[in-house]
């Protein structure tokens, strides 16, 4: 949530942000006046409550009838401090309802406008010219067949569509990919961890995946608990309700795990291999830090995030999300979208967000400085989510008799192999 004080002193920037984001303008003014509203009865009780202690002081030294009088007084401020105690507590849950319907205020530079509207900030690699090499690129699932290590169709069997299997080497390749992923967050001074998968609704509401997002969410029922859709919930929860000190920051987080996602209103895309499923693994990097600092920090999870892909051997370029495409959590967030060959465009692979102090709030995370208490910012970087670098890797390296080259990161990683080869049928 953002800052009621920085709300009420610049309505402004909040209107611009909704605006900018295609959502309601109006929650603004409606919040503005819960907040009156809440601030205005809270001291309407305090008055009321004064009143009646001072009240209480008298009647002990009263008699007669003004001791009668004096009761019937008290009785008339004890029903008005009960309705103003109930009108204060409605103004303020009318109002907390009302900011956690609010998106982050979106970052200034950050372009305006729809899924199509980002800007592209740098385009890294070289797109390879199969034609030229004489042969026609299969695509990720021709290769995961022909290498032995994809099986869609009994990841439907079991589970339903957009479920796979990764066999063979393809379970080599995840491991691979995780291993590679994790040592270089850990040599850039991330500390490794092992989340849960399912967390309580504090966390998943916390991090903002509660309100636009919560149609993509998995949720037990019977248990009250949700299945993340990133590590990133269980990384931010981690340190909720905890005052930090400012000489721990910045705390930097490399998590491991599965992600569930419903795939809501994506009926229709992606629906040819594992570009887009319900189930798959993720590295993913958080970072807490000052607020002053989250703007430094996420340009250097956008480099780590680069400086994988890069090691990946991948073509791949770096844009701008629009505002009207950022998450509720997010003021501003990069993607980097690495080249599919088949697909002849470039596609999400990984993403940085800035969140400044939106989930800290919400979460009641804060930094000790002195003798002052206040919010940090949080950041998060998917360094690896695994079947789309899968995709990316098998498209963009393989070769004409169905093998595949093995970036050089990963080959310690796979027993030195070089090449992954077509198994026989």
């Amino acid at each position: 949530m953002i800052d009621l004080r920085l709300l009420r002193e610049d309505p402004d920037r909040a209107r611009a942000s909704q605006r900018a984001r295609g959502e309601d303008v109006a929650l603004v003014d409606a919040l503005l006046s819960a907040d009156e509203r809440r601030r205005s009865s809270g001291v309407r009780f305090d008055e009321l409550r004064a009143e009646q202690k001072g009240l209480g002081k008298l009647i002990p030294k009263a008699t007669g009838d003004e001791k009668a009088e004096l009761l019937k007084k008290a009785s008339q401020l004890a029903a008005d401090v009960k309705a103003a105690d109930a009108e204060r507590d409605a103004a303020d849950a009318e109002t907390q309802e009302l900011l956690l319907k609010l998106g982050n205020l979106v970052h200034p530079d950050v372009p305006v406008g729809g899924e199509e509207d980002f800007v592209t900030l740098e385009t890294h690699g070289t797109i390879r010219d199969f034609a030229a090499e004489g042969f026609e690129p299969k695509d990720h699932l021709e290769l995961g067949q022909l290498l032995g290590a994809i099986d869609v169709e009994r990841g439907a069997k079991v589970s339903g569509s957009r479920f796979y299997f990764l066999t063979g080497v393809g379970a080599l390749l995840e491991l691979a990919l995780v291993n590679a992923a994790m040592a270089q967050a850990t040599a850039a001074g991330f500390t490794p961890m092992l989340t849960p998968a399912l967390v309580r609704p504090q966390a998943m509401g916390g991090t903002g995946f509660l309100g636009q997002a919560s149609q993509d969410v998995y949720h037990l029922d019977s248990d009250d608990l949700y299945l993340v859709g990133t590590s990133e919930v269980a990384l931010a929860g981690y340190h909720m309700d905890e005052i930090l000190d400012a000489d721990r920051l910045p705390l930097r987080y490399a998590g491991f795990s599965p992600c569930f996602r419903r795939e809501a209103g994506s009926h229709g895309k992606d629906t040819r291999g594992i570009f887009r499923v319900h189930q798959f693994d993720k590295v993913e990097m958080f970072s807490y830090v000052a607020p002053e600092d989250s703007q430094a920090e996420h340009q250097r999870l956008l480099e780590w995030e680069k400086q994988w892909l890069t090691s990946l051997e991948l073509p791949y370029r770096v844009i701008d999300v629009a505002s009207g495409d950022l998450g509720a959590s997010a003021a501003r967030k990069f993607d980097c979208e690495a080249w599919i060959p088949t697909q002849g465009k470039y596609r999400e692979l990984t993403s940085t967000s800035d969140c400044t102090e939106f989930q800290s709030r919400r979460l009641s995370i804060r930094v000790r400085e002195g003798k002052t208490v206040r919010p940090l910012a949080t950041l998060n970087g998917t360094l690896c989510a695994v079947p789309r670098t899968i995709v990316a890797i098998l498209e963009n390296h393989q070769q004409a008799d169905g093998s595949v080259r093995v970036p050089e990161v990963l080959r310690p990683y796979l027993g030195g192999r070089e090449v992954l080869e077509p198994v026989a049928k």
